[in-house]
């Protein structure tokens, strides 16, 4: 008789229903299981990519610099003991403590969001999340692609300084020191020069590019990169003279600096390359017919990113039962 009311039931269901119910249980099964799934949040938090989007936009809008800020603080979090939001805690010796961590922005952003997710939705949504969400929009919202990406992560409850220098890219890395980290997180090659594009929004302080300049006995600047565009360096020395204030910032892309788009890799050909390790993958045989491309074809490059945006924020995720789901995104539950 059960079995028999049961069948009545689903039969009488429009199939469109049936459907739904079992994608519902599909995403229960893959929340159970431990793992990053697509909708995680849709029966318990519904509502959080559309928190995440309109915080993010709410807060560009009011200061441009934010979406650059968000999308480098994912690399700054998933390139440290993976994507677990353990770069937001604070506290003497955490991963904000590093130098290289101090210059860090858009921490604001993620705890204004997390601070409305546990209303609507308590203890449910984890800021490493939030944080993954937050920089997939700040593309989105200055002109890149849209990329659905799946959630499920879970914050870390450690934040170490001393993890932080032997797992980021630094701006003076040679090309082979950048593939030895790259390829440390699971990420190859093409990845590399993709993620560089990253470099397309944002701004820097003057002391990540003062390796390509010399101070001479008269206290002047003088450029001792041959491969930058002395036009350009010319621009950069006017902005960032011998010592200027460490506040000073420069934006990454002299022509589009508020777009996401391919004018990154433009740059590049045309030996305007902010950092030193953007110049080497003009410089460098492995990379350069890809920079080339993704110069020539705006396209091409926003369908790698949506790949290799992908495989950014999935390094080192604690799902199922590590971790935990911060009620603040700055401290760990206790």
């Amino acid at each position: 008789m059960v079995m028999e009311t049961k069948t009545l039931l689903f039969s009488t269901l429009p199939r469109l229903s049936y459907v739904l119910i079992l994608v519902l249980f599909s995403l229960v099964a893959a929340a159970a299981s431990g793992s990053l799934s697509f909708n995680f949040y849709a029966a318990s938090c519904p509502t959080v990519e559309f928190i995440v989007v309109n915080t993010v936009r709410s807060a560009s809008s009011s200061d441009p610099t934010i979406p650059g800020k968000l999308l480098r603080l994912v690399f700054h979090d998933c390139f440290v003991e993976g994507c677990d939001a353990s770069v937001l805690l604070q506290g003497n010796g955490t991963e904000q403590s590093d130098p290289a961590n101090k210059s860090l922005g858009g921490f604001a952003v993620i705890n204004s969001a997390k601070r409305l997710l546990e209303i609507f939705c308590p203890e449910t949504v984890s800021c490493a999340d939030i944080l993954a969400l937050a920089a997939r929009d700040a593309v989105a919202i200055t002109g890149g692609p849209m990329i659905q990406i799946p959630t499920g992560r879970r914050d870390g409850r450690e934040s170490l300084v001393a993890n932080v220098r032997p797992n980021i890219v630094d701006t003076s890395f040679t090309m082979d020191d950048m593939i030895k980290i790259f390829s440390s997180k699971g990420l190859s090659l093409e990845d590399l020069v993709t993620l560089s594009g990253a470099h397309t929004i944002g701004a820097a302080h003057c002391s990540a590019f003062s390796d390509r300049f010399q101070e001479d006995s008269h206290g002047k600047l003088k450029l001792i990169d041959s491969f930058l565009d002395t036009s350009y360096a010319r621009e950069l020395m006017s902005m960032c003279p011998a010592g200027a204030s460490p506040s000073i910032t420069v934006n990454n892309d002299p022509e589009t600096s508020s777009a996401f788009d391919n004018q990154y890799y433009r740059n590049l050909l045309a030996h305007k390359g902010l950092f030193q390790s953007d110049s080497v993958l003009l410089e460098d045989e492995r990379t350069r017919e890809q920079v080339k491309d993704f110069a020539n074809d705006e396209g091409r490059f926003f369908e790698s990113w949506r790949q290799s945006f992908l495989k950014l924020t999935s390094i080192g995720v604690k799902t199922g039962e590590d971790g935990e789901i911060r009620r603040f995104c700055s401290e760990i539950n206790g």
